[in-house]
């Protein structure tokens, strides 16, 4: 049987790829002008990320998705990308409820992230959402902002 709820989040399988890729690269291609590099999400190696099962997506067509990697301490939210065309429709908002609900389900206290310094929607959005900033910190070419977001 076919699932076709829009709200469900499901880890992706191998033909999810090219969707994969595909919206990650819609949801971060307008950076590139702004911070002056290709965003590493843009550059990720997608199908390695999608069989040690680190992606998750949502909708149906795949709307967005998040990569996630366990930690002995922490979740790492290592993307997330929503399609511009469901932009303000509650995709990331849901895919956040996922990230916190899967850091619960394996026991881990904090969830962690960090975005690029340009990236000033996502330091807006982030701290919405209970994250706070932990530090800035260069690497390579990007200037981070680490966040975190303890759980109770």
């Amino acid at each position: 049987m076919t699932d076709r709820n829009p709200e469900r989040v499901r880890v992706a399988v191998a033909g999810d790829v090219p969707t994969v890729k595909a919206v990650t690269d819609a949801a971060y291609q307008h950076y590139i002008a702004r911070i002056g590099v290709v965003p590493q999400p843009m550059v990720a190696d997608h199908a390695a990320d999608v069989a040690a099962g680190l992606v998750f997506v949502t909708g149906e067509p795949v709307e967005g998705l998040v990569v996630i990697e366990a930690f002995a301490d922490h979740l790492f939210l290592d993307s997330i990308a929503v399609h511009p065309d469901a932009h303000g429709t509650g995709v990331g908002r849901r895919l956040l409820r996922f990230v916190e609900a899967r850091a619960r389900a394996l026991g881990l206290g904090e969830i962690r992230l960090y975005t690029n310094a340009l990236m000033w929607e996502n330091q807006e959005i982030y701290p919405k959402y209970g994250y706070e900033v932990v530090e800035r910190r260069v690497d390579g070419p990007y200037d981070r902002i680490h966040y975190r977001k303890r759980l109770d």
